[in-house]
Formats: C-alpha cells, structure tokens, sequence
C-alpha cells in the first residue's frame, strides 16, 4: 500500500496529464454536432412529401432521418468508406496511402477520410483542410464512434452532406434531383446521389455532365464486380439519364405546410393527410376554380374530417390563384359570415329543450322584429311549413321566429359551447341576425362541430347509450395523436342523439345541386346531412356535409371580402362538397338512437302530437323531450249542417241534425299565404244566416308591415302611386271598415284590399270588422 501511494507521488504529474487527456478526450466531441436550421417538412399519414419550406439560411436541409436506405447505403459505402463497419473512426490504411500521395505531389490531392471522419469535417464548417486539422478529426471521429452505433453515424453523414447548390441531405436531394422519396430510388439514382458529395458542384444542371456520368457509372461497374448487382440490372442501370434540373418540391398542401412552419419550425411532421385524397381533392379545387373565377370569384377552402378519429384527411387552405387574389391566405382558420350553416344548431337545440317536433308547423309569414324584417331568400311565404322543411329548404323568416321563440341569450350560450372561436361579441351585439349569418365564424370550427354532431349519435348507438364528456373537441392534424373523448356517462354532452339524430335525418332531404336532384331513387347514391349558407352581400358561400364517417367543409368566396352575384352555396360551394364525398368510400345511415326516441301519434296535417281533434294520425318516432310539446292546437271541432255547407249551432238546427267535424283551421295570416300554395286547404265554413250567437273572427296586416318607412313611387306621368292596404280575415265575408288617422276611407268585403294615397308623415291605420274586431298599425310616408 505504501509503493502505491509512493508510486503515486513521484509521478503526480504524468498521471494528472493523462487523467486530464480522458477528461479532454471524453469531453472533447460537442453534445450537439449539426445546429444549422432545418426546412420544416410534411408528410402525409403514409409517409409522402406534401411539402416542404426551405430553411432559414435558404438550403434545402431536412430534418434529420433515422435510417438510410438499403441502395444508398450500399453505394456510399462501396464508393467512400467500404471498411465503415469494421475501423474504430479512421483507416490507417487509406490515411497511410494518401500520405503518401500527397507528400509525393507537394499538395493534397487524396482525403484518405472515412464517413466518420467526414461527419465530423461537415460538423466543424469553415476548418482550413490541414493535417492539423486532420489529426484533430481523426480524434473526434474515435469519440463519436465510442458515443454512437455505425447506424446513427452513416444517418448523420445521409442527412448532413452537401449534394450541390443549396442541396443539404439525402432526402431533400432525393425530392430535388429525382423527385421521390430516397428509399424509392432506383441503383442509377442512388449511384448518382452517393457520389455528389464528393464534388457536390458537379451536379448542376448542363455542367460537367459528363465528368458525373463516368463517376456514376464507375461506382456502378464497381457493384456489379463485387456481386451486388446482375447483368441485366447493371445495363439498365447505366442507360438510366441524369437529372437535368433541379424539381420545385411538391406543394400538396402549402397553406398546412405554412401553417406547420410557425408551429413546428424545422420538424418533420407526419400530417393525418391522405395523401390520395389530397391530390384529388386539389384536383377537384382547381377544376372549380377554372369556372368561378369567369364570375370574379378567386377563392375556396375544402377541409375533410374523420368522424371516428376526428383527424383531418384533407386540407385545401385556397385555390390556385395569384398573389393577387390572396392565393396564401388561408381561408380554412379565416372568420367569415356563416349564412344559415348554424340553423342546425337552433333545430337540435329546440327539439333538445322540447319546444318543437321535427314535422311540426312553424309559421313562415311577413315578420318584423322593431327594425329588423327578415326575409326568405326567394321573397316569399308559405304561411305555415313544417320545421324539418324550413330547415332543409333554409327559409329565413322561419328560422328567425324560432329563434325568437327559443331565446337569443340561450343560443348564443349553446353556440359558446360549441367552442366558436370567432363569437367574441354578446348576444345583444349579434340579434337575432345571429342564425342568418350576423355572427362569423371559421370553417375549421363548424366542421368540427358537425362532426360532433356525427360522432354523439355514433357512440350513442356503439355505446350502452352513453356520451362522451369530450364530444366537442378539435380536429386532429397529426398522425401519432389520438383524440380525446373524455369520459362515458349517462348525461348529454350538449343536445341528447334523437335530437340530433332528427335534424341529421332532415338535413339529409336538402334539395341538392344540378345533376343530384333524384339522388334518392339510386340504391348506389350516398346519402349525406348536409347545409348550405349564403352571407348578406353575396360574400360567403358555404356547404357542410356528414355522414356517418366523414365530414366536408366548404367556403367559397373571396378573401377579399368582395361580394360577387351567383356567390350563394346551392351554387358555388355544394357542387365541390357533392364532387368531395364522391371520393370518399361509401358509407352506412346512422343507426337509430332508440333509447333517446319514442314513437307518438302525430296528427298528419300538423305535426304537432295527436290531439282528439286529429282525423288523420300517424305513428313516428321522436325525441324523448317532445313528449313535453302540447298537442296540435290547428284542428278544432266545428258544429255543421248536413251538407257541410254552413257552420250551425242549435239556434237554428236541431241537434239530431248537426254534425260536428274535425276542422284544420290555421290562423288568418297564416292561412292567407298557406292556401295559395296548398289548393287543398279548406277554409271554415260561414256561419248559416239564421243562425245567431257569438261569432269569432280574427284579422291580421298582410300590408304595410309594423312601424315601416314607406316610399311611394310615380309612374310616368308624374302621378304618385297608391298605397295598397291589405290585411287577412279569418271570415272574409265579413264587411271590415278602414280608417286613416281615425278618418273612414272605405269598407271592403270578401277581398280585404283598399288603395289610399297618404300624406308624408306618420299615420295610424284602423280596421274595425262588423262585429267590432279591431286592429291598427302605424306607418311612416317618406319622401
């Protein structure tokens, strides 16, 4: 013990310059070796390019790769380094031979470096080629053999070598000299790539051609001397061309790769794309295109979802216009007007609340809210529709009276459970514009909300009829995520799937575009829940689409926000929506929610549930709330003569002799417009003349509308026209009296109509029926 302490005494010093070498030495290789910036890079979901981003020193150097194909390697290793798997860093063998032959020039002519070495000559940029230098790189090489497998070192050599021009890497000369991916490279093309790196220059396109040619054709006799490749493969090997010039990268999807940049900068990122599905759907995009920018119309974003995965199969963030148009604005994240594409959100809400029935009536007659008047899209009325047609025929005037009647602050909080994030304004802000397309929103977000519509009633009918606590989550762009559901339970996410259920099952009978119209009497033909939306100006139009397994979004317009005629969604965006689905596989109805449905009596005229007044009844199924909705309040029980010709009470009847009739009696205004659309309508009979006892009557404005500003136009003479007063009357043979200003200026019977010719200002309408019913509006005359 004391010669070994003695020992160390007397050599303290060598031993603390030989421990401080193994310090140097473990120490000496940097943790990180490449630091320069990488382009961002993505693939689809099956490994293809869809695009690339140059990096921020203006190479083209992807991301590092974890492996090297089998040709590459086979020819990099036979052209640089054929003992790479067998030196501890270096060859003293090559090292010695090209000592010799440079000393013998008086200069260095030969490298003698294995791939080892050279990985670490390319991490060090800038070092002059010295044999200081030399032995400086002999000695990294040793330690980042000791710290790395021959694998991981023959990646960082792939993805780190220079291949001409601003080429850095395998891959990215792989997409820029042959347009591939590597590992798809034939023997020719890989023999070509394995021998840039040793003079990269050569590679531009038209120069020195020759020079490349007889080195690429070296390394390939080279292979077929040791076995590696046959005759055959051989000689068609060296007939393969060279490339000529560099390709552009593919651009599949440029507004994802622009959007990936900013949030994965210098990653390879793996996308959910289908690469297929892309390219197709880009073809669709832009065969569109081609006919909506003969009307002005330059822009358009396509977004498709799983339903089950929620990952997102395509994106198309714009069109192929110019920078003129906005060709790298992405439309998909962009807040736009939504048209009527949120009217499903109201029919699922009130069928949720047990304030409507899918068939039940709703009236579709001139409305006015204070100032507001909304208006159906062809200017007219029904008088009263069933709810499911109002929502697939997206009439206005309908949709605002419901919600109306629902509450404006209680969607405006549904909406926000939908996660909009572009509804940054109270409800007060939007009114009841708000289901017309007065708030804005992205197509991003209501694609994803209709597939969580989708996605509640799968689960709901995969599961013990249960819901997820996630359901309203957001899409997924990335291959390796999953998506989130939360957790099972019995209580509803937001609407219970018969609700939701119902409005898909109505949305299904949207009347579809030129060349889909019979749709329903092919047993091929995909049946799809889809909505349309046209914003006020013509600037926005819209059409989202789900089925059981995926949903397309579409918005047409342009970025600009200009408005251009023809932009409405039957028109410009379902023909891509319809062109889309064509692509996608075919896919089964949704299973019915039955827990969450029950089957009723429906009264067939009304829709509304069955009361005793109903003659014709029906069994369908609806949800479990509208058990809670009152029975059909349009037919009552009228007392008749025995021909049916007069009402008759038994003032003037015997009682033997009256029959009571069930009648379908809807409300004056209601049923003014409702009969000239239904010709089978049949009003009341009159009361027969002998008869006495009180007679009920009801009036309502046809014309003008509530508190309207009034112009009145000439003719061409000069001559003010008339104003044409017009109201409705549940007993139209009744005579009804008119007065202006509590001024009498006539008296109609049968047909209530009356010409006046007001003064400018305000005035007050009166009508006064003959047994005293009475009604009045107030009007304004402008000039």
């Amino acid at each position: 013990m004391f010669l070994k302490a003695n020992y160390i005494y007397k050599n303290k010093f060598k031993i603390a310059v030989i421990l401080g070498l193994i310090v140097a030495y473990a120490f000496c290789l940097p943790t990180t070796l490449f630091k320069e910036p990488t382009s961002t890079v993505i693939t689809s979901k099956e490994g293809i390019l869809m695009g690339a981003k140059i990096a921020s020193d203006g190479q083209w150097r992807f991301p590092a790769s974890d492996s090297v194909p089998n040709k590459f390697k086979t020819c990099i290793l036979q052209f640089e380094d054929e003992y790479f798997y067998n030196h501890p860093g270096f060859n003293p063998i090559s090292i010695i031979k090209a000592l010799k032959e440079n000393l013998s020039n008086g200069e260095i002519k030969r490298g003698g470096s294995t791939i080892t070495q050279q990985v670490i000559r390319l991490s060090r940029k800038g070092q002059p080629r010295t044999y200081f230098e030399k032995v400086k790189e002999l000695i990294l090489a040793t330690r980042l053999e000791l710290r790395c497998s021959k694998d991981d070192i023959l990646s960082m050599y792939a993805s780190n070598a220079p291949f001409g021009g601003n080429v850095v890497g395998l891959e990215a000369a792989s997409w820029r000299y042959f347009h591939r991916n590597s590992s798809d490279l034939s023997w020719a093309e890989s023999a070509t790539l394995a021998v840039l790196p040793n003079a990269p220059s050569l590679i531009y396109p038209g120069k020195n051609q020759t020079q490349l040619l007889k080195k690429r054709n070296a390394l390939l006799k080279k292979l077929k001397e040791e076995d590696i490749l046959d005759e055959i493969t051989f000689e068609l090997a060296i007939a393969e061309e060279l490339p000529q010039k560099p390709f552009a990268l593919p651009q599949k999807a440029p507004h994802l790769l622009q959007k990936m940049a900013l949030e994965q900068t210098g990653k390879r990122v793996v996308t959910s794309l289908n690469h297929a599905l892309q390219n197709q759907v880009n073809g669709i995009v832009k065969n569109h295109y081609n006919q909506l920018r003969q009307n002005e119309i330059y822009n358009a974003g396509v977004l498709v979802l799983d339903v089950h995965t929620r990952k997102v199969l395509c994106y198309v963030g714009n069109t192929p216009t110019d920078k003129a148009h906005q060709k790298d604005v992405d439309v998909i994240d962009k807040p736009r007007s939504t048209g009527s594409v949120l009217k499903p959100f109201l029919f699922s809400a009130m069928l949720d609340s047990g304030e409507l029935l899918s068939q039940s009536l709703v009236a579709d007659i001139p409305t006015q809210f204070g100032s507001y008047v909304p208006e159906n899209f062809n200017k007219e009325f029904d008088g009263a529709v069933r709810a499911n047609q109002a929502l697939s025929r997206s009439l206005n005037v309908p949709s605002v009276r419901m919600l109306k009647e629902f509450g404006l602050e209680k969607f405006y909080r549904t909406l926000n459970m939908l996660h909009l994030k572009d509804l940054k304004y109270g409800p007060d802000h939007y009114g009841l514009s708000l289901i017309l397309g007065g708030s804005e929103s992205n197509l991003w977000d209501l694609c994803k909300s209709y597939a969580a519509l989708s996605s509640t009633v799968n689960h709901y009918t995969e599961t013990s009829s249960e819901y997820y606590s996630k359901e309203f989550c957001e899409p997924i762009l990335f291959q390796n995520q999953q998506v989130d559901f939360g957790t099972l339970s019995s209580s509803k996410t937001l609407f219970d799937a018969g609700s939701i259920y119902l409005t898909l099952e109505s949305l299904k009978e949207v009347n579809r575009p030129v060349g889909n119209e019979n749709w329903e009497f092919y047993d091929d033909s995909k049946q799809i829940s889809w909505k349309t939306g046209t914003s006020f100006g013509f600037r926005d139009a819209w059409a989202i689409g789900t089925n059981k397994d995926y949903v397309v979004g579409v918005w047409v317009g342009n970025a600009d926000g200009e408005g251009r005629p023809g932009l409405v969604g039957i028109q410009a965006a379902a023909p891509i929506l319809f062109d889309v689905f064509d692509l996608l596989p075919q896919s089964t109805w949704f299973s019915i929610p039955y827990d969450e449905l029950q089957e009723v009596e429906i009264c067939e005229q009304s829709g509304f549930r069955a009361s005793p007044n109903c003659e014709t009844v029906n069994k369908e199924w609806v949800q479990i709330s509208g058990l809670k909705t009152k029975p059909c309040p349009y037919h009552v029980l009228v007392h008749l003569d025995q021909e049916e010709r007069f009402q008759v009470n038994s003032s003037c009847e015997f009682l033997g002799d009256i029959k009571s009739k069930p009648w379908f009696v809807l409300p004056p205004l209601m049923a003014y417009y409702y009969k000239r659309k239904n010709p089978f309508y049949k009003e009341l009979p009159k009361l027969r003349e002998d008869c006495v006892g009180e007679s009920k009557s009801s009036m309502a404005f046809i014309y003008p509308k509530a508190n309207n500003q009034i112009f009145l136009p000439k003719d061409f003479d000069g001559q003010t026209n008339e104003l044409i007063l017009k109201i409705s009357h549940s007993k139209p043979e009744f005579r009804v009296f008119w007065y202006l200003d509590n001024q009498f200026i006539g008296q109609t019977k049968d047909i209530h109509e009356l010409a006046v010719l007001p003064s400018f200002g305000k005035h007050t309408i009166t009508v006064i029926d003959e047994i005293g019913s009475e009604i009045s509006r107030d009007i304004e005359i402008s000039k």
